[in-house]
């Protein structure tokens, strides 16, 4: 039996299916030997990702307004798998519908876990609307001097490794945070410092941040988007959890470091 991780190519599916010698990655394009193809609109493949799985990491799909219909029919279909552990968000909460209504569902299989990590450190990175921002030198949001204890993909990886290979499974929820609560202007004085590179935080409203972001976004997921920084404002991710260190043993990483071993911008 093995682990299939759903997502598997993506931040934290990559990483933690290198730390599970025997993951089976379930992606819509497989290219190696360890992939397996796998599509959330694609019924047809839920039954040859299963196959053989007894454990799953489980990233529902992205997009979806109400992905509880898909997840369901999946969890449906896993009926050898004993352990399942869900990526959902510190910023995602319970409800009866949509994505909050998804660790209803989990918490009914065997063994559980549901993850709810604070905002990437790999924001700052890649693609990303804050990492643009990094690299023009301005960092745009809503958030004021909201603080966020901002967390490394790998931390993450680490604690669904161990609620998914524990002897005993973890049946609960967990927050994961790094080890430092930071406003954006806190991360980008540590950017400047590190790098060199002066980079600022510019705070502007709710309504101009999703007006800024609907030119490159579609407006509804804009405000969603730009609701999440009002969030921020107001204080919902500003907290620091010991889960981490709780569950691998080792401290979570700093944004500090961070910066100074990554590419940033």
């Amino acid at each position: 039996m093995s682990t299939l991780v759903i997502g598997g190519t993506g931040t934290t599916g990559g990483l933690l299916a290198n730390l599970l010698p025997d993951a089976r990655i379930g992606t819509r394009k497989p290219l190696r030997d360890n992939h397996v193809r796998f599509d959330w609109e694609v019924l047809a493949t839920y039954g040859s990702a299963l196959e053989g799985v007894d454990r799953v990491y489980l990233i529902p799909p992205l997009g979806v307004v109400d992905p509880v219909p898909v997840v369901e029919s999946f969890l449906a279909r896993a009926r050898q798998v004993r352990r399942v552990v869900l990526l959902s968000s510190s910023a995602v909460p319970e409800s009866a519908t949509g994505m909050g209504a998804l660790p209803a569902l989990v918490r009914t299989m065997p063994g559980w876990a549901v993850l709810r990590p604070s905002w990437f450190m790999q924001n700052f990175t890649g693609d990303h609307v804050v990492a643009a921002g990094v690299r023009d030198g301005e960092i745009v949001t809503a958030t004021g001097d909201g603080r966020v204890a901002f967390v490394d993909a790998a931390d993450i990886a680490a604690v669904a490794a161990r609620a998914l290979t524990d002897p005993v499974p973890h049946n609960t929820d967990h927050v994961i945070t790094g080890p430092q609560a930071l406003s954006y202007a806190d991360a980008a004085a540590i950017i400047t410092e590190v790098t060199g590179r002066p980079v600022r935080h510019r705070s502007v409203s709710t309504g101009e941040l999703a007006e800024r972001l609907a030119a490159s976004l579609p407006g509804e997921f804009a405000a969603i988007l730009a609701g999440l920084d009002e969030d921020i404002r107001g204080g919902a991710e500003d907290r620091v959890t010991s889960t981490v260190e709780d569950v691998t043993g080792r401290p979570a990483r700093s944004f500090r470091d961070f910066v100074s071993r990554t590419s940033i911008g």
